[in-house]
């Protein structure tokens, strides 16, 4: 009953590391403001454009366009969480504000959940990037500037934010090998081994090759834009070290990388941050981009 199945982790252990309402109580309270918050969002902002990024009926995105549209503004990519079978971007619109206050568009791509996806991480993978390829394609037209692309992603989202920053773009869509300027990353997985052993694989139909493609940590040598790593001092165990082991890999190979740890937040709270361009996540997506948190911000 007690053996280690990974780690030092029992299987109830390892369970409980990768199930954050074991962690975080108050995760549907979160959820729930989140949504209403999104809905005040596209009160003030108004509905964002709906555009296709493939030929699926889930492969859709919301754009919320820059206020100021003086130049063609930087693009945020924002892959939102939900345990990879959850989420919506309508959802997530309460994360617009930070970015187009700021003089940025924020995208937020839909895509299978992995369940719609027959169990594949594959899937959905390729949509995120065939989201952000079409994105960098279409930035002129859109008010954009292809040159100033950037993903931030949360939880599972960030882990599919890692699956984005690993692309071999010249090779897989034949765009420059920067598309992707930076990666604001927060609260994710970035080593599938531990996911796998947990009760996660209960829906997720992990395979040897699955494991190792799209565990981003196994790919360093393609990594070549900056990425900055959040969690929370209240996530869960595994949440913590995937973050802290990621950060050290990447500094370890030479890459430019940046470790945020936030004392006092879990894994919904701070989240729930890139909201406000005060907060930790909005903060470090804000400054990934290089832009301020306050010269637009009304």
């Amino acid at each position: 009953m007690n053996e280690r199945v990974f780690l030092d982790y029992t299987q109830q252990q390892l369970d409980d590391a990768y199930d954050q309402i074991v962690y975080a109580p108050n995760r549907d309270q979160i959820a729930a403001r989140g949504k209403r918050n999104s809905e005040l969002a596209r009160e003030r902002l108004g509905e964002p454009l709906r555009l296709a990024y493939g030929p699926g009926a889930i492969e859709q995105l919301d754009l919320y366009q820059a206020k100021r549209k003086r130049a063609p503004a930087p693009i945020a990519v924002f892959i939102h969480g939900g345990a990879w079978r959850t989420g919506h971007a309508r959802d997530y619109a309460y994360a617009a504000e930070t970015f187009v206050n700021a003089g940025a568009h924020l995208a937020v791509p839909d895509f299978s959940s992995v369940e719609e996806a027959g169990g594949s991480l594959f899937v959905m993978a390729d949509q995120v990037r065939r989201a952000v390829a079409w994105l960098h394609r279409h930035a002129t037209e859109l008010g954009g500037d292809a040159s100033r692309l950037y993903v931030c992603g949360r939880s599972s989202g960030a882990h599919l934010g890692g699956c984005v920053a690993i692309t071999r773009w010249h090779k897989d869509f034949g765009l420059p090998a920067d598309t992707v300027k930076g990666y604001t990353l927060c609260s994710g997985m970035y080593d599938l081994r531990g996911p796998r052993l947990s009760k996660r694989s209960r829906y997720v139909g992990f395979t040897d090759e699955m494991e190792r493609a799209l565990s981003p940590q196994r790919h360093l040598e393609r990594i070549v834009a900056p990425i900055t790593l959040l969690y929370g001092s209240l996530e869960t165990p595994e949440f913590q070290r995937q973050s802290r082991e990621f950060a050290a890999a990447l500094q370890a190979a030479g890459k430019p990388v940046q470790l945020i740890l936030a004392p006092g937040y879990n894994h919904f709270e701070i989240s729930e941050s890139l909201g406000s361009p005060h907060g930790v996540f909005g903060r470090a997506a804000l400054a990934q981009m290089k832009m301020g948190t306050h010269s637009n911000f009304r």
